[in-house]
């Protein structure tokens, strides 16, 4: 979970003192206790660190033996102006698919329109990571697939999927991710612009037609780049490659 949703997540509860713990996107290892505190969500990091073999956590001044004590004896003393009351409820998000998908990568996750699927993590704009309701789990194209509100009875989603087209009649096709090994640094052309999250420093802010020098792509989506003198990451479905052919006005230097 990024800083931001947990933000959005706590700031949705009406009471100071829920919290929930979630991994470090900066460190990886360390944690983030996340708090309701009066009209703000306050951010305290939790390290891990190694004394004589054994793993601790560290938050401020404090040590403990494990997340379980720091937990405890923030229930009984404040943190800044509140101690922990009680975790915020998990955020369970269904989506129904919208049309067959029977998947090309061993990491796909087919299913067939219909079907229920529990969101995972949003690990890119156009894939998803999901899990059936055998208990499998795999990346899903985000295009398939529609929001899911069980509230609002299996009649409407019935409705709604009658109305829908199917994917020979024009429904909109995922960026589907490439495993082409092309040499690096490259360019790209930016085909979607991006304001990334204020708490993100590394990430670029993107706009239609910008051309970035791309210098490597990771598996998980989110490339790395140089643009306007910065350099940071950016996710690869917002780009498009210029082939060399087609390098006009492209400045080498």
């Amino acid at each position: 979970m990024s800083r931001q949703d947990a933000t959005d997540l706590l700031m949705g509860e009406k009471e100071g003192g829920v919290f929930l713990v979630r991994d470090s996107i900066s460190i990886q290892g360390d944690y983030v206790l996340c708090v309701r505190e009066d009209s703000k969500v306050s951010h305290y990091i939790i390290n891990r660190i190694q004394q004589n073999e054994q793993t601790k956590y560290r938050i401020g001044d404090q040590v403990f033996n494990d997340l379980p004590s720091l937990l405890a004896f923030y229930k009984l003393h404040y943190l800044d102006t509140t101690p922990l009351i009680r975790p915020a409820p998990r955020k369970v998000e269904t989506v129904i698919a919208k049309y067959d998908f029977d998947g090309s990568d061993q990491d796909d996750l087919p299913f067939r329109k219909g079907d229920i699927l529990t969101i995972i993590s949003k690990d890119e704009d156009q894939w998803w990571t999901a899990r059936n309701v055998q208990g499998q789990t795999g990346s899903i194209p985000v295009p398939y697939v529609q929001k899911f509100d069980s509230q609002q009875g299996i009649t409407c989603v019935t409705q709604s999927l009658r109305e829908g087209h199917s994917p020979t009649t024009g429904h909109i096709e995922p960026a589907k991710r490439t495993n082409v090994q092309r040499k690096l640094p490259a360019y790209a052309r930016v085909k979607q612009g991006r304001v990334p999250n204020a708490y993100d420093k590394t990430a670029l802010k993107l706009e239609v037609g910008d051309i970035i020098k791309v210098t490597k792509m990771n598996i998980n989506g989110q490339w790395e780049g140089e643009l306007n003198g910065k350099v940071g990451h950016f996710p690869f479905t917002h780009v498009e490659f210029v082939d060399s052919e087609n390098n006009d006005g492209i400045d080498d230097s």
